[in-house]
C-alpha cells in the first residue's frame, strides 16, 4: 500500500492520526511551511491541501485545527494558533472573562488529496465543550483548556480521543 504524507510538523498530530488509521493507510509526517490564506475551515485546509500536494507531488493529508468560543460568534476559529501564539492559553482564557457563556466547540478538518490537481476531500469533526483554566499536560497547543465531559484533552489519553 502506497503511502500518504502527512503534512504537519507536531508530533502529537502524527500519533493521534496513526491511532485513528489504525495503520489502514502509512502516514509519513512532513513538514511543510506556507502562509495560510484566509477564510472558513474549510477554504483553508482544502488550500493547504493543494499546495502540499503541489509540493510532494502525491497524496497528502492536512489538518487544521479551530477553536470556536459560542459567546464571540466562533472566534478565534481557525485562527487559534496566531491567538495562542500571542496570548497563550491563560489569555485565550480571559477573552471569555465578560461572558457567562465559556462553551466551545473544538473542529478538526481534515483534506486528503490523490494527488496534484484533484480536489480535495474534506472531513471534518466537532466536539462541544467548555473553557476551563489550563488542566493536564500542556503537550498540544490549547487542549488544556478545552474541557469536554470533565476532561480537558490535555488530560485525556490517545485513545479516549479516538473513536
Amino acid at each position: 500500500m502506497k503511502s500518504c504524507m502527512f503534512v504537519t510538523g507536531n508530533p502529537n498530530k502524527v500519533i493521534e492520526v496513526n491511532a485513528i488509521l489504525g495503520g489502514a493507510i502509512p502516514v509519513q509526517p512532513l513538514t511543510l511551511d506556507f502562509p495560510e490564506i484566509q477564510g472558513t475551515l474549510e477554504e483553508i485546509a482544502a488550500d493547504k491541501c493543494r499546495r502540499a500536494a503541489e509540493i510532494v507531488n502525491g497524496p497528502v493529508l492536512v489538518e487544521d485545527s479551530a477553536l470556536e468560543f459560542n459567546a464571540m460568534n466562533g472566534l478565534p476559529g481557525p485562527y487559534v494558533k496566531y491567538f495562542l501564539e500571542s496570548l497563550a492559553n491563560d489569555g485565550l482564557n480571559k477573552l471569555l472573562f465578560a461572558y457567562e457563556d465559556k462553551s466551545a466547540e473544538a473542529v478538526c478538518t481534515f483534506a486528503f488529496s490523490s494527488g496534484p490537481a484533484m480536489e480535495p476531500l474534506i472531513f471534518q469533526g466537532r466536539l462541544k465543550g467548555e473553557i476551563v483554566p489550563a488542566r493536564g499536560p500542556p503537550r498540544f497547543g490549547w487542549e488544556p483548556i478545552f474541557e469536554h465531559e470533565g476532561e480537558t484533552l490535555a488530560e485525556m489519553e490517545h485513545d479516549k480521543k479516538v473513536p
